[in-house]
């Protein structure tokens, strides 16, 4: 054999490759989000699952295209992990439908009926029809589809050329011995392993033995092992596509992994300890595709019967293997907690409403929780409980967006009037702790560029913001308690305070200026601390929407929450205005010192406070401006005084 004909086999694995590649891709353009969306629903019993997987993989022809959109799906939380497992062993019986189409090389005789089905004869007139749905076809539909003739004929076409160049190498001792060593079980698993782990695909490195094995050389004592080692190396995609993704999505790909490994591993010792004993006779068999094809099938189809029901052990081994955290549990346990939204609830809609209020209650909770922890890293930053914040932010956007979702669901039923009430609740409340947690999280990033800049607010400003710490902790703890008993009167200080939060806001903005007048703070520090104290009063303001929402709820008031605030205002004047004395006492600021209280022209309005903020910023920015066009003029001198 010289370079040319190594080079007609190297071409023919280019086409064979391209082909394959290309026909995957175009079959999954055609079935679109179809596939996708049958594996969203039909995953909840594990044997549905696999013969789901099985179907998908044979229509997309890759079993690693099937196993990487799990993958997302876990990673997504759309599909859990135990609704995986049958899909992806489904997957490995699936894989095999390639092998089977690629056998079709195989095929001999005279009659013109069987002539036609060999790759060779059909595939030009494929490809022929293929090309010319390309070119002239209108619907986009349609030239996909031509697309798929092409790539199968340009598929079938390179493993004939492949075989035709191989065909020599039948006479060749070299090609012979490198065949023959492939009967040791641990060299032909580790070759098979090594191609499918190179080529990223199985069925490609099957479609190789294959080819090899038209050569008439190849027994099934060395094609055996191979096979199993391609086996295994059909994982390293699922693998490689879970990079970057969850903690849940990585097990995913190894449930896959170890599923291979075991069922390899498992067949290898029981086979050959057995053949070492008993010598099978399909040892001595010579290889052909579509023996290869049926061993293949044999192999998978047998592993996933043994295998599916006791699936539960690959999730156990891949949990041990990859531990789960204790925010993996927390969010576990949300799930949990929110699984009394059942869809069945919901022709009960007083029932469904009782248990939406009860997940709302637990939002809030979540909601209360995350909030101290926010307020706690502004002056004592701590990495664990900044993470905390992140995990209950998204904890609590999961509760929001399955509340609203089963709240859309009930939004056809027929109310009765305290149950349209109830409705229009919750639907604002869940709402409102979505947006406070939000303001939770910028607060957190907030102070964790203080930390990153390693800025500090000074022993004054500390005291001050403990004092609106503890107002806004109040303000967030009556408005959770108010929801959760429906406690009207708990409802009705909630304003008050409130009004109190707003003048804390507005007094801590302006102790500041008098700071930087003074020159006993600096405009970054200024430019956080607006951020900070901006979102407090955001989040004290949606407190005040959920009182609101709730005292008209209980008294049934059809009044809008301006006028409604009015009519509250009106009608309990005295109290309101007690409740509000109160809390100015109990959160009043630090006194301020003799040399602070004396400066004139102070900004009394928030407007004025950030138009101040604003020149002393621009100051900044230019007297850094001056300093670096000062730097770049002594950079010029210096290289003319050096030239």
């Amino acid at each position: 054999m010289n370079i040319i004909d190594i080079l007609g086999i190297v071409g023919g694995l280019v086409l064979f490759l391209y082909g394959i590649q290309k026909l995957g891709d175009g079959l999954k353009k055609v079935s679109g989000s179809k596939m996708e969306e049958i594996l969203q629903s039909l995953t909840s019993n594990k044997w549905k699952g696999a013969l789901l997987g099985m179907l998908v993989t044979a229509v997309i022809q890759s079993s690693g295209a099937t196993i990487v959109m799990v993958v997302g799906f876990v990673n997504s939380e759309i599909m859990t992990l135990q609704q995986s497992v049958g899909v992806i062993l489904g997957a490995n019986i699936g894989t095999t439908i390639t092998a089977w189409l690629l056998s079709l090389t195989g095929i001999q005789g005279s009659n013109i009926v069987i002539q036609l089905l060999k790759p060779a004869n059909f595939s030009p007139i494929a490809g022929i029809i293929g090309v010319f749905m390309l070119m002239m076809a209108k619907k986009q539909k349609t030239r996909e589809i031509g697309g798929i003739m092409t790539s199968f004929a340009v598929l079938m076409i390179g493993m004939d050329i492949m075989s035709s160049g191989a065909a020599p190498l039948a006479d060749d001792p070299k090609f012979v011995g490198i065949i023959t060593a492939f009967s040791n079980p641990i060299l032909g698993l580790l070759a098979g392993l090594a191609i499918t782990v190179v080529l990223q695909s199985s069925s490609a490195s099957i479609g190789i033995l294959q080819s090899l094995s038209l050569t008439g050389v190849l027994k099934m004592s060395s094609a055996i092992p191979v096979i199993m080692g391609e086996n295994i190396g059909s994982a390293i995609t699922g693998v490689l596509g879970a990079i970057g993704a969850s903690r849940n999505a990585v097990r995913t790909s190894f449930i896959q992994l170890f599923y291979c490994i075991i069922k390899t591993t498992t067949f290898m010792i029981g086979f050959y300890a057995l053949n070492a004993f008993v010598h099978f006779p399909i040892m001595d068999q010579v290889a052909t595709p579509v023996v290869i094809a049926v061993f293949h099938s044999i192999f998978n189809i047998a592993a996933v019967l043994i295998m599916l029901p006791v699936s539960d052990i690959l999730v156990k081994l891949v949990e041990k293997a990859i531990p789960i955290t204790d925010e993996e549990r927390a969010q576990s346990e949300s799930r949990r907690e929110l699984q009394i939204l059942d869809p069945k609830f919901i022709t009960s809609p007083s029932f469904a409403l009782q248990q939406c209020k009860k997940a709302t209650g637990k939002m809030g909770e979540y909601t209360r929780e995350t909030l101290n922890l926010a307020i706690d890293c502004v002056l004592n930053f701590d990495e664990q409980k900044a993470e905390r914040v992140e995990k209950l932010e998204q904890t609590v956007d999961m509760y929001e967006d399955q509340l609203d979702s089963y709240l859309v669901r009930m939004s056809g039923m027929k109310f009765s009037v305290h149950d349209s009430y109830e409705f229009a609740l919750i639907m604002h409340t869940i709402g409102d702790f979505e947006r406070m947690t939000d303001h939770a999280l910028n607060v957190e990033q907030s102070a964790r560029q203080m930390r990153e800049k390693d800025q500090h607010f000074s022993s004054r400003a500390q005291e001050e913001l403990t004092v609106f710490h503890r107002a806004l902790l109040d303000i967030v703890d009556r408005t959770v308690r108010a929801f959760e008993n429906e406690d009207l009167q708990l409802a009705s200080t909630v304003e008050p305070l409130e009004n109190v939060i707003d003048g804390l806001n507005m007094e801590v903005k302006r102790r500041h200026v008098r700071r930087l007048r003074r020159g006993k703070c600096t405009v970054e520090l200024g430019i956080a601390l607006e951020d900070i104290t901006t979102d407090y009063e955001r989040i004290a303001d949606h407190c005040n929407n959920i009182a609101v929402h709730l005292a008209q709820k209980k008294e049934e008031n059809a009044f809008d929450t301006h006028d409604y605030l009015e009519s509250l205002e009106g009608t309990d004047r005295e109290e309101f205005r007690a409740n509000e004395r109160s809390f100015e006492a109990q959160y009043r600021l630090p006194g301020m010192k003799k040399d602070e209280s004396d400066l004139d022209s102070l900004p009394e309005t928030e407007e004025a406070i950030r138009a101040e903020l604003d020149r002393r910023k621009e100051t900044v920015r230019q007297q850094e401006e001056k300093k670096k066009k000062k730097k770049e003029k002594d950079k010029i001198k210096e290289k003319t005084k050096k030239g």
